[in-house]
């Protein structure tokens, strides 16, 4: 697995986005919707690796529990079926692999409740 990106849960994205890009020198990467909110992406232009700006708003349902305090990580693996089952085996508590935001991934996690996601 490697670091794809890390999910900052932000109350205002627009002033989020201009502190990473004007103040801090990043670029924005991309944005894609996730129903009626937006995701926001912005990371150094010379790096693959970005930070996803989520709205705290869009997490209101909060089906999993996530600690929307802390940042949440994504991790990236080829072959999502087989990172799971190495995971499970030693003994981490998984989701099902799975269509997540149009997105297949699954998410494990730690032993203080924090989660993360693996994508490929």
């Amino acid at each position: 697995m490697r670091v794809n990106y890390v999910v900052l849960y932000v109350t205002d994205q627009d002033v989020c986005s201009q502190f990473w890009i004007e103040q801090v020198g990043m670029v924005e990467k991309g944005r894609k919707q996730a129903g009626e909110f937006s995701i926001i992406q912005v990371g150094f232009a010379d790096q693959s690796f970005s930070f996803e700006l989520v709205s705290l708003a869009m997490m209101a349902d909060n089906p999993y529990g996530l600690n929307l305090g802390a940042p949440s990580i994504a991790l990236q693996a080829d072959d999502l079926e087989a990172t799971r089952a190495e995971l499970v085996d030693r003994g981490v508590t998984a989701m099902e692999v799975g269509e997540h935001g149009g997105i297949r991934s699954f998410a494990f996690s730690d032993p203080e409740g924090r989660w993360f996601a693996v994508t490929n």
